[in-house]
């Protein structure tokens, strides 16, 4: 007799990218010195798209937010993995062993999560092409279905697919493992933030915050004041506390509330664990602080993955300055630093302290 079956939360559907226009017109919105910041909105990778801007002129504001938009929908077309751009072409290459030309647009992406992987000791993995769309978490809104078959799930763990199996020489890229299907899902959005805030800089801007869902990167700051960013509780719904952020810094959050299905009564999450190819149980969501989004976004799925047990080790390993986790109990899993930075709704959430991240000053050393 089948389980029950139930939706997860609703959420927005997928936009066609490139027809899209601005959702909101660039406005002013006055902040505490009175100095404009121009905002704009538009939707991209599957979700929305916000740009604040500083001490920016109206027009510039505005062919700003023009680029950046036409800049993200290629990018968005070109590293879908089950649509018909440059990664699904590298997805069909891959699998024959022969080697080809490397896309423009593939490769930096291909050399970053090498090393993503390499620091995170293979935790984060955006080789599992495969294992994604066994699950059938390639869809925005996955189905609610039964979870794939054990042994259908042990096929893929053993056939061990990696992004260090994909063979760089020049610009010739080669598959080492029939089983890869690359997808940079988990640090596309942070790559794409991270070459809108180069443009904003080559334009001039020097005070900007770039958001794509649950990621972001800010420089300067608004006016002054530094920039605020709500955390979300790892339900999804509600806000946990607020960062500031000033100068330079990006943060992004891995949350089991994402992209998921209910089915028998057990919520199933998109982010898996390489090593079992199923969901990984033990933490509901993660923050990071990073010196850019990419690495933000590319340490917080590590750290989730590693669990309550073993995210500090692997947050040295990545260099991750400042890093939140919730475990499945809602115990929050942080360090000092963090600590003394985030400012919780509710100062007394059940929370254990680690030894701090970053060694201190040697001044201060004991």
């Amino acid at each position: 007799m089948p389980y029950p079956c139930s939706p997860p939360f609703p959420r927005q559907a997928r936009p066609l990218i490139g027809a899209l226009a601005l959702a909101t017109a660039l406005a002013l919105a006055a902040c505490r010195s009175e100095t404009p910041v121009m905002t704009s909105r538009f939707d991209g990778f599957g979700t929305l798209v916000d740009i604040s801007l500083v001490r920016v002129e109206p027009g510039k504001a505005a062919q700003a937010a023009e680029l950046i938009q036409g800049d993200f929908g290629f990018l968005d077309q070109a590293l879908d993995p089950w649509g018909t751009g440059a990664l699904a072409r590298v997805n069909q290459l891959l699998p024959t062993g022969e080697p080809f030309v490397a896309p423009p647009s593939v490769l930096p992406l291909v050399r970053l999560s090498q090393t993503y992987s390499e620091q995170s000791g293979g935790l984060f993995n955006p080789a599992l092409g495969q294992l994604t769309e066994l699950w059938g978490f390639q869809a925005q809104v996955p189905e609610c279905q039964p979870p794939p078959r054990e042994q259908a799930i042990r096929r893929l763990v053993q056939a061990n697919p990696r992004i260090a199996d994909v063979r760089i020489d020049g610009l010739e890229m080669t598959g080492r493992n029939r089983a890869l299907k690359l997808d940079f899902s988990s640090i596309a959005r942070g790559y794409a933030i991270d070459l809108a805030i180069t443009q904003l800089r080559e334009l001039g801007i020097r005070d900007a915050q770039v958001q794509i869902g649950g990621t972001l990167r800010a420089i300067g700051d608004r006016s002054g004041q530094p920039w605020r960013v709500p955390i979300r509780r790892a339900s999804g719904s509600g806000v946990l506390g607020i960062l500031q952020l000033r100068g330079d810094e990006s943060v992004a959050t891995a949350g089991a509330y994402d992209r998921t299905f209910v089915y028998g009564g057990i919520t199933y999450h998109h982010i898996l664990d390489p090593r079992t190819g199923s969901p990984a149980w033990d933490t509901l969501a993660v923050t990071v602080v990073h010196r850019d989004a990419a690495s933000a976004d590319a340490a917080a799925i590590a750290l989730f993955v590693a669990g309550p047990k073993h995210w500090y080790s692997v947050a040295q390993a990545m260099a991750v300055p400042y890093a939140l986790l919730v475990d499945s109990k809602g115990t929050l899993d942080t360090h000092p630093e963090m600590q003394a930075r985030l400012a919780l709704i509710e100062p007394a959430t059940p929370m254990t302290l680690s030894p701090p991240l970053r060694p201190p000053p040697p001044n201060q050393r004991p």
